[in-house]
């Protein structure tokens, strides 16, 4: 349908769109997106350390682990469809038969916007890989020479969600969405990443400190809006306008 309305996320590793920007997921999805999650691997072997010390453990069970954990979560927050391509993680590697199997996923979504990771990341070269990953395929998603017939993609915006360390990465926010309405559904997507809880109250005090931004730069003490909690990002294209 031509007003269909749609969204892609492309998440290095099964918990990163949980963390990064869930609120936003929950929030489109409650104004009628479908929101479509990607995870390139399940961050089974750098982001699973509280699975690794328990004994015995394999790759395969913290696999299903990290899987079962990243479909929960995503039902927390109603996404509309989520895909593993199990691609595997430290590190995370696309060869031409998954870029392009990524590239079909694009094309049958047709997102109105994208989301993935900051283009620089020192501590997780997943992450801006991902991210680099993302942008070629919207290149070659939008390519009439590639796979002649199918519906090639218009010019959707890429967001940037926030990294772990923002000061290190140069990601630098331009946009803050207020996601207090869908706040329990983030929390409780959050406490379903049972393989970091390191980061449930981490991740709280971040969108805490965004509804600050967001409340500053919609007005502030001159008529803000009163957001509790908001997510940042960048936005990668330039924003094409009438007016001002």
């Amino acid at each position: 349908m031509a007003d269909r309305k749609t969204a892609l996320v492309i998440s290095a590793h099964a918990a990163d769109f949980v963390w990064r920007c869930g609120g936003a997921i929950a929030l489109h999805q409650k104004l009628g997106y479908e929101v479509t999650v990607v995870c390139l691997s399940y961050g089974e072997r750098g982001e699973s350390a509280k699975l690794w010390k328990q004994p015995g453990v394999t790759l395969d069970a913290v696999k299903a682990a990290r899987r079962n954990e990243a479909e929960n979560a995503a039902k927390a927050l109603d996404v509309h469809d989520i895909q593993f391509m199990d691609l595997g993680d430290y590190p995370l590697v696309v060869d031409q038969d998954a870029k392009f199997k990524l590239v079909d996923i694009v094309r049958a979504v047709q997102p109105r916007f994208m989301m993935s990771h900051s283009k620089y990341d020192p501590y997780n070269t997943d992450h801006m890989y991902a991210t680099e990953i993302a942008m070629e395929v919207r290149m070659i998603a939008q390519a009439w020479g590639h796979n002649p017939g199918q519906k090639v993609l218009g010019a959707p915006q890429l967001y940037l969600f926030e990294p772990h360390q923002t000061e290190q990465m140069g990601w630098v926010p331009n946009v803050f969405l207020d996601i207090t309405e869908v706040w329990d559904k983030k929390r409780a997507a959050i406490e379903c990443m049972e393989g970091q809880h390191h980061l449930w109250d981490y991740y709280t005090n971040v969108a805490q400190n965004r509804a600050n931004h967001f409340r500053r730069n919609s007005g502030g003490q001159a008529g803000g809006r009163d957001a509790k909690y908001a997510e940042g990002f960048q936005a990668v294209y330039p924003v094409c306008v009438d007016e001002l």
